[in-house]
């Protein structure tokens, strides 16, 4: 397994703000990284650094280059999907097609024509007639046909409805996704992605605090449901989060001693929304 993104010391002020302060992460090949945080805490920044879109003070080095002094290379291993259609109204399926055909040397004709098949879209058809739903299906088509090592997805399906977010995701999957292409996805609907990351890392105020992969974040984090005869006890063991559930309480702990856990009610393995909630509480104070 390769090394695809090494981050060390990354930085970013913009005028009195500090966007990322300190951050250091490295991402492997083949992993599905969700970078999950509240506004402003750093998720597009950063993915504008990885993207050599915004200087930054610190080391990174993303498919052995360097984003500021060879973006050029980079961009011919990289693609991007943002939250807002980048394509021009005016412009027909057809001629998207051509156009990212002729400026994009690893991209595939026949499997984008594939993709579009599969969808409502016809090759006259400009943007300006699409919905949002079609113009991120050939947004996606466009994409998928380019064999990129490194996705990044910055809130992708903002805007539309549950079964375009669905569709989206699931073509990722089956039509794009491999051992040898890493993505990484921002979303504020950590819910519909939890079943496709292999890692997890939260961004809060600039700073990473928390990157780890979903099998030791499974291991690492139980939720325990008590009743209100063990919620002194469950209390006293520091738990990271509680909240009440039909007269109940559930606490969420971070590296507990799981058989202490299990004599105080029934555990489970927290969603990453709860995770989410858990760390960032008082970040909208």
């Amino acid at each position: 397994m390769s090394t695809v993104i090494t981050a060390n010391g990354l930085s970013k002020r913009y005028k009195a703000s500090l966007a990322l302060d300190n951050a250091s992460f490295r991402i492997e090949s083949g992993r599905i990284v969700g970078l999950i945080g509240p506004n402003g805490a750093g998720k597009t920044t950063a993915l504008k650094a990885i993207l050599g879109l915004t200087d930054f003070q610190g080391e990174l080095d993303v498919l052995g280059l360097d984003p500021r002094k060879q973006r050029g290379r980079l961009m011919e291993q990289v693609c991007f999907i943002a939250d807002v259609a980048v394509l021009p109204r005016w412009i027909r399926v057809r001629e998207a097609v051509d156009f990212v055909a002729n400026i994009h040397p690893r991209f595939n004709r026949a499997k984008c024509e594939a993709f579009l098949a599969r969808t409502k879209l016809q090759p006259n058809q400009r943007v300006r007639q699409m919905s949002k739903g079609m113009i991120v299906q050939l947004h996606l088509a466009l994409v998928m046909a380019i064999d990129a090592r490194l996705l990044v997805l910055d809130e992708p399906t903002l805007g539309l409805d549950i079964l375009y977010r669905k569709q989206f995701y699931q073509s990722l999957l089956e039509d794009y996704f491999d051992e040898d292409k890493t993505i990484i996805v921002t979303t504020h609907q950590v819910e519909e992605v939890e079943h496709i990351l292999t890692d997890l890392m939260f961004i809060r105020d600039g700073k990473i605090v928390l990157d780890a992969d979903m099998e030791a974040i499974g291991e690492r984090f139980i939720e325990v449901m008590v009743g209100a005869d063990h919620a002194a006890a469950a209390r006293a063991l520091k738990p990271l989060d509680e909240r009440q559930v039909f007269g109940k309480s559930i606490f969420l702990f971070d590296g507990a001693d799981r058989a202490m856990l299990e004599a105080l009610g029934e555990i489970r393995r927290p969603s990453v929304s709860d995770l989410f909630v858990a760390t960032m509480k008082g970040t909208y104070a």
